[in-house]
């Protein structure tokens, strides 16, 4: 009687795990347990998820070790190393800044600090309201166009920060 309760409380935990990520995503995991190395594919699936959702959630990470079959601190540790994962839900509107040294020189920072100001939040943050998130980047590759400013994958080139409220504003 006892191994059908853990069982069943098992059961439950893979269903909870399950809900917690796609079904799309759930089906690849099934199909990487089917691997050699199932945990070589932790990256992938973690892309997957983050490609669905837009964030990486506790939940998820979680969900992840235990459909994969991989320790908890190792799908953490992944999705904390790599830059590319986002831990933190987006706002609707992401605004990145360049930051490179062409960027950087001509004026960037002071385009933070009026973002800053105007929305109150830096770097890595989400307004309450969930409207806009703010990155900085070191390079992306327009040094000819700084300083350089992307909202929602539209580059806006030479921005100043006399500019930001007009572009901001612009946001849906």
């Amino acid at each position: 009687m006892h191994q059908e309760a853990v069982s069943e409380d098992l059961n439950s935990v893979y269903e909870m795990a399950e809900e917690a990520l796609s079904p799309e995503v759930v089906a690849f995991i099934e199909h990487c347990r089917q691997l050699e190395r199932p945990e070589s594919e932790l990256i992938t699936v973690l892309h997957k998820v983050q490609a669905i959702n837009g964030w990486l959630s506790a939940k998820q990470l979680d969900a992840v070790a235990l459909l994969l079959g991989v320790p908890g601190s190792q799908v953490s540790g992944v999705a904390s190393f790599y830059h590319f994962f986002r831990l933190k839900e987006r706002g609707r509107n992401v605004i990145n800044v360049c930051l490179g040294t062409a960027c950087y020189v001509k004026g960037a920072q002071q385009i933070i600090d009026k973002i800053t100001e105007l929305k109150g939040i830096v770097p890595g943050e989400t307004t309450p309201d969930g409207k806009f998130t703010l990155d900085a980047s070191r390079c992306l590759g327009t040094c000819g166009l700084a300083p350089v400013v992307v909202i929602n994958d539209h580059v806006h080139a030479g921005v100043k920060p006399e500019d930001v409220e007009k572009l901001l504003s612009s946001c849906k």
